[in-house]
């Protein structure tokens, strides 16, 4: 039996080189994500990070009169891409040279060189284009319903200690559901006012998934470990519990390393 992990060590070279970051999805949850991106950026430059971070925001979607107030958009953003308004606010704001992209990941898309890539997608075959699309990445996913949500930062396909017992699973590992269309049961119908886009989701719950998430990216970058990889919380219990980094937590959950399985089967 493998010794118990309960901490993970960032990778070095996030720490000494410009760290490349796709952000999917510039909804809800991406807009908000974006904000504390710029601001972890400028800390980190602060702090003596060499370059911070470059991020790319890929989202084909339209603002809508619907989307402002509940996600980070104005009214007179209404029509343009959502992408291209928070990329220009950031780079205008923060003095970035970030990228916007309009247009859908899938399956086959070729990110190129990614360290970190951030699910902010309300759909399972969002998540499972992310999975296929992306490798050797930190993949930091954000879910969440009405009044409450979760937040899992997992590692698809790593090269760097590339054996699967020291791989953060990641949020397929751990809910093979979450990224199985056949299991889509979700209503996609836009919302028609501001008023019955709050029924679907609590004012707050994207904000609040957003910090919880990139406090775990910054977290990870300025004491170089974490202890946990993700976060639930609920707004309507005012509770918050983390995702421990143990073996024995994610067994409970479904999810054994690759590497112990294959050892079971020699045994037998």
């Amino acid at each position: 039996m493998g010794a118990i992990m309960n901490n993970h060590v960032i990778k070095p070279a996030l720490l000494s080189k410009q760290v490349q970051v796709h952000v999917i999805g510039a909804g809800g949850t991406g807009s908000h994500v974006m904000q504390n991106l710029a601001a972890l950026h400028h800390a980190l430059l602060g702090l003596g990070h060499p370059a911070g971070l470059h991020v790319t925001l890929i989202d084909y979607d339209t603002v809508s009169e619907t989307n402002v107030g509940r996600q980070c958009f104005f009214p007179s953003d209404v029509g343009h891409h959502k992408a291209e308004v928070l990329i220009n606010r950031a780079n205008l704001g923060w003095q970035t040279n970030w990228d916007a992209v309009t247009e859908k990941v899938t399956g086959s898309s070729n990110p190129g060189r990614v360290d970190i890539v951030i699910g902010c997608v309300d759909n399972r075959l969002a998540r499972k284009s992310i999975v296929e699309a992306y490798s050797d990445v930190y993949y930091l996913d954000f879910g969440n319903r009405k009044h409450d949500g979760q937040i899992v930062l997992g590692m698809i396909n790593p090269t760097w200690k590339s054996d699967d017992e020291n791989r953060l699973p990641h949020i397929g590992d751990l809910f093979p559901d979450a990224i199985d269309p056949s299991k889509e049961q979700e209503d996609d119908t836009p919302s028609c006012s501001l008023a019955e886009a709050l029924e679907k989701q609590s004012l707050f719950i994207n904000k609040t998934v957003a910090t919880y998430g990139i406090n775990l990216l910054a977290k990870m970058f300025t004491k170089g470990e974490i202890t946990s990889h993700g976060v639930f919380v609920n707004l309507e219990t005012e509770r918050s519990t983390p995702l421990p980094i143990d073996p024995e937590v994610w067994a409970r959950m479904g999810f054994k390393p690759k590497k112990a399985r294959k050892a079971r089967t020699k045994k037998q």
